[in-house]
């Protein structure tokens, strides 16, 4: 099995796993003082979650319902508070297997993902600096934030294409394109 053939089957498997949990449906809903900030570090009750297995046990039962996020057991769903996305891929690789190349992130939990039609990279500008706002989608509406060095990584991994009269950077993966942004400004 090649690496690429490995990580697909890898997140087939998580994402079979995520999927049972979507039924869930308890009847108990409340608040509990859980945040994850914009930098991918959860707090409770103001202070910072130090050990990484109880992050992960969380964000294994983290759902996202319209603008809002809840840990969801069989039990109860307590909201939560998010910053911006509840995670952040802070590395990507591209992977070259002869004809197919892909592009994969890794988030801050270990998490990895292929960019496809179902796990695209967007890109939001924002408005008060004009920075970019990179993401890619994970599962189940869940996004990760796209660090600035893995952005620039990205970026690196981009080819220049026209369309309409602009230059954009794009980058592919598993044969679909996405544009990171203009290079006209």
């Amino acid at each position: 099995m090649s690496d690429l053939e490995q990580i697909l089957a890898d997140i087939r498997t998580n994402e079979t796993s995520i999927a049972a949990r979507q039924d869930w449906n308890p009847g108990y809903q409340g608040e509990i003082d859980i945040r994850i900030a914009a930098d991918g570090n959860w707090y409770h009750q103001g202070r910072r979650f130090r050990r990484e297995s109880l992050v992960k046990l969380f964000a294994g039962i983290l759902r996202r319902e319209q603008d809002e996020y809840f840990l969801v057991t069989p039990a109860e769903k307590l909201r939560i508070e998010v910053e911006d996305a509840p995670f952040v891929a802070t590395l990507v690789e591209q992977i070259d297997e002869g004809e197919q190349q892909a592009i994969v992130f890794t988030t801050n939990i270990g998490e990895r993902v292929v960019v496809d039609a179902e796990h695209p990279v967007r890109v939001e500008v924002d408005k008060a600096s004009g920075e970019p706002r990179p993401y890619v989608i994970l599962h189940a509406g869940l996004e990760a934030l796209i660090s600035r060095r893995a952005f620039f990584d990205l970026a690196n991994l981009a080819e220049e294409r026209v369309r309409d009269g602009k230059r954009y950077l794009c980058v592919t993966s598993l044969g679909t394109t996405y544009e990171l942004g203009t290079i006209d400004e």
